[in-house]
């Protein structure tokens, strides 16, 4: 892997990886704590309308994907918060909806003919210098966000209703986590790809859930994680010639599906003596 960062665009590919780590690691733990992941997942899928907007206008990819993305995660957050008992429902159509347009309007595109499939994965190796600025200050903002807002995040995702008598803004806050999701999303997936934010926006704090005492704990946790997946992921595409994110989502499964089965060997040692 030493190597390997002789070359530029592994250099490009291993800081987008280690900036995408830091924003899923910290955006991840707030959506895993505040059961919001078929949310997050519906607002990746819609960004794909984004896309197919800004190429059917003739905008640049980030604008319009950018406008899409924060609108159509504006009105799932309040469907998620206004009609909760029907809400999965909902944001299960505006998923479809979202990459319907996309397909729809990218058909519609005269002269386009590349394949929405091909942003499924990303191009994390292609990743330019101007790209790896924006990410950095989108990571930046995103910590410095969370840090200013973390005692209201915690109460509100551990216990909405006290927080809500603690006088905490429950519902901005809310807005604000998808709102800091829908940017990050839009400029993620054009680098590492759908499949691949999922992952890390999952995966690491899932499996740190568990072993956390603390929200800030679970953030740092989940961070190293998607780093040790990322890291280990280009490497092995590396030596094995393979597509680079689909090598970091297959170490962070691996290490998920580990995790599950010593979580469950452990439960079933200590079973018989209680």
């Amino acid at each position: 892997m030493i190597e390997a960062l002789h070359l530029e665009f592994m250099r490009n590919a291993l800081m987008a990886g280690l900036l995408a780590s830091l924003i899923c690691g910290i955006l991840g733990t707030l959506v895993v704590i505040n059961r919001i992941v078929f949310l997050a997942g519906a607002i990746a899928h819609a960004a794909y309308g984004g896309i197919g907007l800004a190429f059917f206008m003739g905008w640049s990819y980030l604008g319009g994907t950018l406008v899409f993305s924060l609108a159509a995660a504006m009105a799932m957050a309040a469907v998620s918060l206004k009609a909760r008992h029907r809400a999965d429902t909902i944001i299960g159509v505006m998923w479809a909806l979202g990459m319907a347009i996309g397909v729809i309007l990218l058909d519609l595109t005269p002269g386009y003919s590349a394949d929405l499939m091909s942003y499924l994965f990303g191009s994390i190796l292609a990743v330019a210098a101007w790209e790896l600025r924006l990410l950095a200050a989108v990571a930046l903002a995103v910590t410095l966000v969370v840090a200013r807002y973390y005692n209201g995040l915690v109460l509100m995702s551990y216990d909405e209703e006290f927080a809500r008598v603690r006088g905490v803004p429950v519902t901005p806050l809310y807005f604000l986590i998808i709102g800091m999701l829908a940017v990050a999303l839009v400029l993620i997936i054009r680098m590492v790809g759908l499949l691949l934010v999922i992952a890390l926006l999952t995966i690491a704090p899932f499996v740190m859930e568990r072993h956390a005492r603390s929200m800030a704990q679970m953030m740092a946790g989940a961070v190293l994680l998607n780093i040790f997946f990322t890291v280990t992921g280009l490497m092995l595409a590396y030596r094995l010639n393979i597509t680079a994110g689909a090598s970091i989502i297959m170490v962070g499964a691996v290490c998920f599906f580990l995790e599950l089965a010593l979580g469950r060997f452990i439960q079933k040692k200590r079973s018989p003596a209680a």
